[in-house]
């Protein structure tokens, strides 16, 4: 059987690599082959890096609101087709339907925010800071951006990038996951269809080296990269030795306190949530709850509702997930599993051993929750990235704070509880980039933008909302005066010139 083979976007079309080196794109839950993703030559990276340096020099010229109506059409395309995506999805990640239609889904959102472009990109103006003499700036585009994302979302995150990116008036060479290659070629398609001129957008594949060769890349301005903390160190460093603009997603640990007086089955319905959903391999995942005095009589309950859960295939839809992405992975969680019960955290419920007996080659991990852990323990410093829920017990809500910033990573965090007090200071207090009060997962939606602190994210600007759009462009600013006769004597003294 002829295997498909994952083409490249380069030079406006879409071809197939000359590379010898190729990499299977498997179904996690039954290790079919899907396709074969190439990784592309030096050469080949070479082309799309300049065919999208030609394209900037005529892109930039297009009006924002021109640039806005195709983000209007490719918004509309991506509606029509989310469930054809989120199927391509859920195959090659393993996701189940339902989640791999809400990764679509928080993808098109930020293009719908894209569509505002325009406004987006207003200057300011003041008149007369200085007698007849105004000042003003603009928002311009800064040339070849480039984006490098992770398998665990391989619509919503190239979705962040490129079409923010391309609407300020860039162009963009997109380098995905080489673990899940089939969704972003079909976003890539879908932006061509919407009318997007076909060299503003290159695709090209690959790991390591395609990676370094576009963060040492002369004509590359901008990267943007989504993934683990010592790559996202490797990247920011790379990058902005080669004095390229970077911003990087990385690693986290994200916390939920649990206050006594928080409901416990909506407390036990989020973790179980939070924790568990799309395997746990979310950088906003909950995998740790933070269980303040009495609350700690949920566990229980919670190692109740865990026996409950089970992982299936992609269109089980009894399933509370899919496998993990890859055989490594699992081996990776399966190893921590172990370590945690060998440094004394009881096992409450262990999904260590689970099968799924239709599918015996599946990545699969039961859900599995953990109490008694100390923050000293491995499966505690390390991010685990699987279906794992860790509990530790505080006295006070002021422990629970001081535990989670003495933590490096501060991508998310939240608090559940009925008091206005516990809340108002937990998000004063909490050193956190993205808080949620009664929110498990506080995501932010595209006006806003993803605020990562500490060691989950490197660099100055965020993604999306107004930061990334100031990522994605440069401020240039104009002093004027026009006069209306000549002028007597030369004034060469700045305070006589402004006065």
């Amino acid at each position: 059987m002829t295997v498909r083979q994952i083409p490249l976007l380069l030079e406006g079309s879409f071809q197939n690599s000359s590379s010898t080196v190729r990499q299977p794109v498997r179904n996690p839950a039954t290790q079919a082959v899907l396709a074969e993703v190439p990784f592309a030559t030096a050469a080949e990276v070479d082309r799309a890096v300049a065919a999208a340096k030609e394209a900037f020099q005529s892109w930039r010229e297009v009006p924002a609101p021109a640039r806005a109506r195709i983000m209007l059409t490719y918004q509309h395309l991506l509606k029509k087709h989310h469930d054809e995506i989120a199927e391509i999805l859920a195959q090659e990640t393993g996701k189940t339907f339902a989640d791999a239609k809400g990764d679509v889904w928080r993808g098109i959102e930020v293009v719908e925010h894209a569509c505002n472009i325009s406004s987006l990109m207003m200057g300011e103006t003041v008149e007369n800071v200085a007698g007849g003499i105004d000042t003003y700036s603009m928002i311009q585009p800064l040339g070849v951006c480039v984006g490098i994302t992770p398998f665990n979302f391989p619509a919503m995150i190239p979705l962040w990038m490129f079409p923010l990116a391309i609407a300020c008036g860039n162009t963009f060479v997109l380098k995905p996951s080489e673990q899940d290659p089939m969704t972003p070629i079909r976003l890539a398609e879908l932006f061509l269809e919407a009318g997007a001129p076909k060299n503003v957008l290159q695709v090209v594949h690959g790991g390591q080296d395609q990676v370094n060769q576009l963060l040492k890349h002369p004509d590359v301005h901008a990267i943007s990269f989504v993934g683990s903390a010592p790559v996202a160190e490797h990247i920011y460093k790379t990058g902005t030795q080669h004095l390229k603009r970077v911003q990087c997603f990385a690693g986290a640990k994200n916390h939920m306190i649990v206050m006594p007086d928080a409901q416990p089955q909506q407390v036990i319905n989020n973790l179980i949530g939070a924790s568990c959903g799309a395997a746990g391999q979310r950088c906003m995942a909950i995998s740790v709850a933070v269980l303040v005095g009495e609350a700690k009589n949920l566990i229980p309950g919670l190692a109740e509702s865990f026996k409950s859960l089970r992982p299936g295939i992609w269109n089980d839809a009894g399933a509370a997930y899919g496998p993990v992405i890859s055989a490594r992975a699992k081996a990776r969680i399966l190893d921590l599993i172990r370590q945690g019960k060998e440094e004394g955290a009881k096992c409450e419920f262990d999904g260590s051993l689970i099968t799924v007996p239709e599918y015996p080659e599946g990545n699969w991990i039961g859900p599995t929750l953990f109490t008694g852990v100390k923050p000293d323990m491995t499966i505690y410093r390390e991010e685990i990235f699987g279906p794992v829920l860790l509990t530790i017990e505080v006295d006070t809500l002021e422990e629970g704070i001081a535990l989670i910033n003495a933590n490096p990573y501060g991508n998310g965090c939240s608090i559940f509880t009925a008091s206005g007090a516990a809340a108002r200071k937990f998000q004063h207090e909490i050193e956190v980039g993205q808080v949620g009060i009664n929110v498990p997962i506080p995501v932010p939606l595209p006006f806003f933008s993803f605020t990562g602190w500490k060691k989950s994210f490197l660099g100055d600007l965020h993604a999306y909302g107004k930061q990334g759009v100031r990522f994605y462009t440069e401020t240039k600013t104009i002093t004027a005066r026009w006069f209306d006769e000549d002028i007597a004597h030369a004034a060469p003294n700045m305070t006589i010139q402004l006065k």
